[in-house]
């Protein structure tokens, strides 16, 4: 069974068996994808530090803002940069769950972790002005930086400008985008709850998800 990562095409038709064959719902996905983001961050987290999350207006944005929930209820600091109207149902719902649960909307002046939940595998190139000011933002932010399964910007295809990720924790699978990445950013994989049978139809290995293992794409 290979271990080469996959295209990002083969990443969608592989969340779409999950949600055709098993019935696994976007929104579940969406809740496992926060969770593992929320529980990833207290890692580099103390709860004296200004965590800021970025969200779009889709399922990425989504998963970061489960996370801004999950780690309010633990009671870290949670900032939510919302970059474009939130107008989706999901990620609307979960915007309004977050925010009953003490998030606050805003850049603070303390930067301390900046989470990339802007876009996920569908983004496309070259970003809009909006996206472009949140990379230059954040890059020169000083914070820690994590990008939630692929950065904004990253391109394999010629230099465009991207949110310089300390770490990515990328979904279900390890994805041959990364290979875009410097040596120095650590790329994390997390479990959404995608079963063993879909990865062996996809010819990969399953990650070990409870062994905490740094990839090397």
């Amino acid at each position: 069974m290979k271990t080469e990562p996959l295209s990002l095409k083969s990443f969608m038709e592989m969340d779409y068996l999950a949600v055709k064959k098993y019935n696994l719902p976007i929104e579940l996905m969406m809740e496992n994808a926060g969770l593992q983001l929320a529980r990833f961050t207290t890692n580099n987290a103390s709860k004296n530090d200004k965590i800021i999350i970025g969200i779009g207006n889709g399922n990425n944005g989504g998963g970061g803002l489960v996370a801004a929930r999950r780690l309010a209820a633990w009671g870290y600091n949670v900032y939510l940069d919302v970059a474009v109207s939130i107008t989706k149902e999901l990620p609307k719902a979960q915007l309004k769950r977050a925010l009953s649960f003490g998030v606050k909307e805003g850049l603070p002046d303390q930067k301390d972790i900046w989470i990339d939940a802007y876009l996920g595998f569908s983004q496309r190139l070259p970003l809009p002005r909006i996206f472009l000011e949140k990379i230059n933002m954040a890059n020169a932010s000083g914070a820690h930086r994590i990008s939630l399964d692929i950065p904004l910007g990253i391109s394999s295809n010629g230099p465009y400008p991207m949110f310089m990720a300390d770490e990515v924790l990328t979904l279900a699978a390890p994805k041959k985008i990364l290979k875009a990445l410097s040596p120095e950013t650590d790329i994390f994989v997390a479990d959404i709850g995608i079963p063993e049978d879909i990865y062996k139809k996809f010819k990969i290995e399953m990650p070990k998800f409870f062994e905490r293992q740094i990839l090397k794409i």
